[in-house]
């Protein structure tokens, strides 16, 4: 959505379900990096940029906690692959690691107040992260000040001392306990002092007393309330995302459309819950199908066919599965006649929480299922096909794109997501989700991947650094498929009078950025302003952009709004790793406000003084 406030609102709406169910503790939100697009668990997470990151961050954790429910942020730190999570060890340098993997957690800590933080599987730099002294004593606790408690994930702890001394406050679900008994023996032995135990016991208390001073008489009907299904409708609306409108074929005119094909498992499968990992068990969720027959009603006949079928061939290990990517000829004749004798036809296709999923990277961005060859057959027979794609990660989309007029992307929307879905096809709402990650044209575009950087094996080096995601595209002149930041919408913005409201600044400074950006089109709509900063003739190396801002605004068709960024000059700051501090580079930047990473409006240039 790239909304912080709806971010907000959905944090109050499941810190209330969570209260309601005497929960004292919420283990999210998970806010690692989309370093590699095959992460299993990119469904969870938010973006590959880190202000994305934390501006979500901040405003979802705060409305958790202020439900009387605490916030735990994880996996505390650079945990952005699922393969060899358990033993990997993460190589970076410290650049890389304060401006691409830690602002997030910094901002749930020193802006949100998070009271609780989840320690990763990994270790890094040679220590778990469970009990890694610099991750956890002395930047977690003594530089950024955080007083809350430290947890394992479950069974990520690998030792008693270790963890009693750095860092770790509460050991999470194991087989074999190295607290309890044996943290008693350590303590009488001198091994672990009594003053460290103090320490836990303080913290440990401090989230347990927010918990119980926000336990007042609980209401046991907030759960699931129609209150919480407007905010679920809000979310998945505002997140779907239109990717390609040839012709303008969306919104759909239901005067002129008779008969509509719906073909796709992933048209009538239930996502909430499934698959390894996150996950509700939600008490209703709409459908895209469902969706569809509600909102067309008998203005036009529905068929739907399946399409093809989500089939898993085991391989070994406890989380193994392979999706089939092989058609099913049955399936797709059966589609392609369905799309014959219809008007329209839309494809449902994407991933589900059995090919995402905790503790297991995707091999590759290959659509499962066979779906790709579902794509030629329909669209070959019917110039109107629409693809609809259901997913949390990147996936290769060279073959819809190339194949079809129309794509939506619509993620796993939840318990709403089937309405939402509809209104947007119908055009009852103007599309304005925003791609939160870089799709490449080809896996070995993407950073990671292009320098064989993952996933390693008992280590791995994050050689890219800082360019990660659009970073990488913009600074090596890769052309994306879809670039982050983008999403079309059925109406049109033009973007003029772009200014600062100063042209040179100090490091004290705050700059005011303003353009004007006007509805030109004939609906209402959403657009997500954003600003990237570079800066010329730098004595470091630099990404060519980096988001230092942006804002999402309601403009009525025919309307001109003057959206106003903010961004501190402190912000601009990279990391001297002989120094070990943030530094303000003086000299002149650049400012671009565009509606993507590669969508630029217009620009201007100022100047940061030395002092």
């Amino acid at each position: 959505t790239w909304n912080p406030d709806l971010a907000y609102i959905y944090g109050t709406a499941i810190g209330e379900e969570a209260k309601t169910r005497k929960k004292d503790i919420l283990l999210g939100p998970a806010v690692n990096i989309t370093r590699t697009p095959l992460n299993g668990r990119t469904f969870e997470y938010f973006s590959e940029d880190p202000l994305l990151n934390a501006k979500l961050t901040v405003e979802y954790i705060k409305g958790v906690q202020h439900s009387g429910v605490a916030a735990c942020v994880k996996h505390f730190a650079a945990n952005n692959q699922e393969t060899n999570r358990g033993r990997i060890d993460v190589k970076m340098d410290e650049r890389t690691l304060r401006e691409i993997y830690l602002p997030a957690f910094k901002a749930a800590v020193q802006e949100a107040h998070v009271y609780t933080v989840m320690a990763a599987y990994n270790k890094f730099r040679g220590a778990y992260c469970a009990e890694n002294d610099y991750l956890l004593n002395k930047i977690l606790k003594d530089e950024w000040g955080f007083k809350g408690f430290v947890m394992s994930d479950w069974s990520g702890t690998h030792s008693t001392i270790n963890s009693a001394l750095y860092g770790l406050d509460i050991e999470m679900g194991t087989k074999k306990y190295f607290t309890t008994n044996n943290l008693m023996e350590a303590v009488k032995k001198g091994d672990v002092p009594v003053s460290v135990i103090d320490e836990k016991i303080k913290r440990i208390l401090r989230v347990s007393f927010f918990a119980r001073r926000t336990s007042a008489p609980v209401n046991d009907t907030i759960v699931s309330t129609p209150a919480h299904w407007k905010i679920a409708y809000e979310i998945a609306s505002q997140s779907i995302i239109l990717l390609k409108n040839g012709g303008n074929l969306l919104p759909l005119n239901l005067k002129k459309i008779k008969s509509i094909a719906v073909i796709g498992d992933n048209a009538t499968h239930k996502h909430a819950h499934g698959g390894f990992g996150a996950g509700v068990k939600a008490r209703y969720e709409i459908t895209p199908l469902n969706g569809l027959k509600a909102r067309v009603g008998n203005k036009a006949t529905i068929n739907f066919v399946q399409g093809y079928m989500p089939k898993f061939t085991p391989v070994k290990g406890r989380y193994g599965r392979d999706p089939v990517n092989v058609a099913d000829s049955a399936l797709v004749k059966e589609a392609t006649d369905a799309a014959k004798n219809s008007d329209i036809a839309i494809i449902f296709v994407g991933n589900n929480h059995d090919v995402e999923t905790e503790a297991r990277d995707r091999k590759d961005l290959t659509l499962p299922f066979g779906q790709d060859d579902l794509i030629k057959a329909v669209s070959a027979v019917n110039k109107n096909t629409i693809v609809v794609i259901v997913a949390g990660a990147p996936v290769d989309l060279s073959t819809a794109t190339t194949a079809c007029p129309a794509i939506v992307w619509s993620w796993f929307n939840g318990s709403e997501g089937g309405n939402a879905l509809a209104d947007i096809l119908l055009g009852s709402l103007n599309p304005s989700g925003r791609l939160p990650f870089t799709i490449p044209v080809k896996l070995e575009d993407s950073p990671a991947h292009a320098l064989n950087a993952f996933p390693g094996d008992s280590s791995v080096t994050y050689s890219e650094g800082i360019l990660v995601g659009y970073r990488w595209f913009d600074t090596k002149k890769i052309k994306p498929l879809y670039d982050f930041g983008y999403g079309l919408s059925y109406t049109s913005f033009s973007y003029s009078g772009l200014a600062s409201d100063k042209t040179e600044y100090g490091i004290a400074d705050t700059m005011l950025v303003t353009a004007k950006i006007k509805n030109t089109g004939s609906r209402s709509g959403l657009e997500t302003v954003q600003l990237y900063v570079s800066k010329s003739n730098s004595n470091i190396m630099r990404p060519a952009k980096e988001l230092r801002a942006f804002k999402k605004v309601a403009i009525e068709s025919g309307k001109e709004n003057i959206v106003k960024l903010l961004i501190p000059v402190r912000n601009l700051a990279y990391v001297d790793e002989k120094l070990m501090n943030w530094i303000v580079e003086p000299g002149v930047y650049t400012l671009m406000v565009g509606s993507s990473s590669q969508d630029i409006k217009g620009s201007v240039t100022v100047n940061v003084k030395k002092r």
